[in-house]
């Protein structure tokens, strides 16, 4: 537990012409761990994953990230500063190889200017192959070595999940955010991604997840914030949101456990 929250967020609201998809929202993650955002459909948990990763700007409110404002900063501004996104809809550069994918997540650090690149000077060629080791060893660690020379096109998708996961690697981020990680996989899939997901935590990075398998979301989750109408209705472990009845009644009264929702 630290003094200063890795990310708090105070009073945020999103206004999409008169209609607020995150209304009032406030919380503060302080310990380092696995995060999930749940909640029902239409709930605001994508609204607020793109307030938070600077796709949107929040209409009121503040957001802080390891004690500095960053209140509507763009996204590059955001990944520099320490937090990664994926996302639901794979943003995959399918004509690159998984390597030249994961490489990508690098340049906001290898960006050495116009005229370093055009000389190639040895510093540059060194930082390259500083990347490209480093990219492979993330590849490797999300269980993709196999793949690492191929064209994304031709790869599964579940492992494209897990490129994508990755990629957000190689920037070093202190946070990362993953949008439904588990939409789309298979349960041997799902298995898989739940064992990279504890090895990203335990590697201390810090998690935050918008997720609609709620079986993989209790088995993984340190903590649990729930969202309805866009504005939060609980937060705690598993076992308390499960019993809480304020969720359970967001849920249409089925059991929290047995529903799938969608952001």
């Amino acid at each position: 537990m630290t003094d200063i929250p890795i990310l708090d967020l105070r009073n945020v609201s999103k206004v999409f012409g008169g209609v607020a998809a995150v209304n009032d929202v406030s919380l503060a993650i302080r310990s380092p761990g696995i995060h999930a955002l749940i909640g029902p459909n239409g709930a605001g948990k994508t609204s607020l994953f793109n307030v938070i990763s600077g796709i949107y700007v929040p209409t009121s409110g503040s957001i802080w990230f390891e004690g500095t404002e960053v209140s509507g900063w763009s996204p590059d501004k955001l990944a520099a500063r320490g937090i990664s996104r994926t996302f639901q809809n794979l943003q995959i550069f399918t004509q690159m190889t998984a390597l030249e994918n994961v490489m990508v997540g690098a340049h906001l650090r290898l960006n050495a200017g116009l005229f370093a690149g055009m000389l190639r000077l040895p510093a540059l060629r060194r930082r390259d192959r500083e990347a490209e080791q480093e990219a492979r060893r993330l590849i490797s660690f999300v269980g993709l070595a196999a793949f690492a020379d191929q064209l994304a096109a031709h790869m599964p998708f579940g492992a494209l999940k897990r490129l994508e996961i990755a990629r957000a690697l190689m920037a070093r981020p202190r946070l990362i955010l993953l949008d439904e990680p588990a939409a789309g996989l298979n349960q041997t899939e799902k298995a898989e991604l739940q064992s990279l997901i504890r090895r990203v935590a335990d590697d201390g990075v810090n998690v935050v997840l918008v997720e609609h398998d709620m079986k993989l979301v209790m088995n993984l989750s340190d903590d649990i914030i729930v969202l309805a109408n866009g504005r939060k209705l609980a937060e705690g472990k598993a076992a308390e949101i499960s019993r809480n009845s304020d969720v359970i009644a967001a849920y249409l009264g089925q059991p929290v456990e047995s529903v799938k929702v969608n952001a």
